[in-house]
């Protein structure tokens, strides 16, 4: 956990018991007034609704469709492997938040938005460089010693970032650096509204987003 003022951020890995298991010793020790989620309202509707999202054809014309689908595929691979769907942190953290009664902030950026800028962001050398690095992979890849049940280290994840950073600028500027500034901005104006704020997000932006929000507080000063 990491703690700025009156907010505390949890770190998660969107297939990790160990998360789930986190979220649900935070909110009863903390009590928070208000839990915010790296989600926006149409992740939240499919992670709360009862009825499971079928693929429409109309889908696939949507921009950045066959990334978002990649991505999908890969998070439920891996989380069949550890017997963990993906979000199930998310689905704990709102289960629990209504069952206490405590307020729920979503303060990602419209997904489609984010897709939308992916796709236009995404450049051929990039494209070439994400094909050829598929095919490569079970000659090339590094072995790295992890446990999908727990949430790896901070200092593998930005290890990762970074190696992200370097191969995809793109990619890292839209999914990772613009969506830090987006959710720090928008924690920064709970932090004013509430007593004390619980932010639950993917591990990978925990680093980038208490940088923003350390140097803003700073400047307000």
């Amino acid at each position: 956990m990491h703690t700025i003022q009156n907010l505390i951020i949890i770190g998660t890995s969107h297939i990790a018991v160990e998360s789930i298991d986190e979220v649900t010793t935070a909110i009863a020790e903390l009590k928070p007034e208000i839990i915010a989620l790296e989600l926006d309202l149409k992740r939240f509707k499919r992670l709360t609704s009862k009825t499971k999202y079928k693929l429409k054809l109309s889908d696939i014309g949507q921009k950045g469709f066959l990334i978002n689908l990649i991505g999908s595929y890969i998070e439920r691979y891996l989380g069949k492997k550890v017997g963990v769907l993906p979000g199930s942190e998310m689905k704990r953290a709102i289960h629990l938040a209504r069952k206490n009664n405590i307020k729920i902030a979503l303060i990602d950026q419209d997904v489609n938005i984010t897709l939308k800028k992916l796709k236009e962001n995404f450049t051929l050398k990039e494209k070439l460089r994400l094909v050829k690095s598929i095919f490569t992979a079970p000659f090339t890849a590094k072995k790295f010693s992890i446990d999908l049940r727990k949430v790896p280290e901070q200092k593998l994840i930005n290890k990762l970032t970074l190696q992200v950073k370097k191969d995809y600028p793109s990619v890292y500027k839209v999914l990772i650096e613009e969506r830090n500034e987006i959710m720090a901005a928008r924690l920064i104006k709970l932090m004013q509204e509430n007593k004390k704020v619980l932010a639950i997000v993917g591990a990978g932006h925990v680093s980038g987003m208490e940088k923003i929000l350390r140097w803003n507080l700073a400047k307000k000063r």
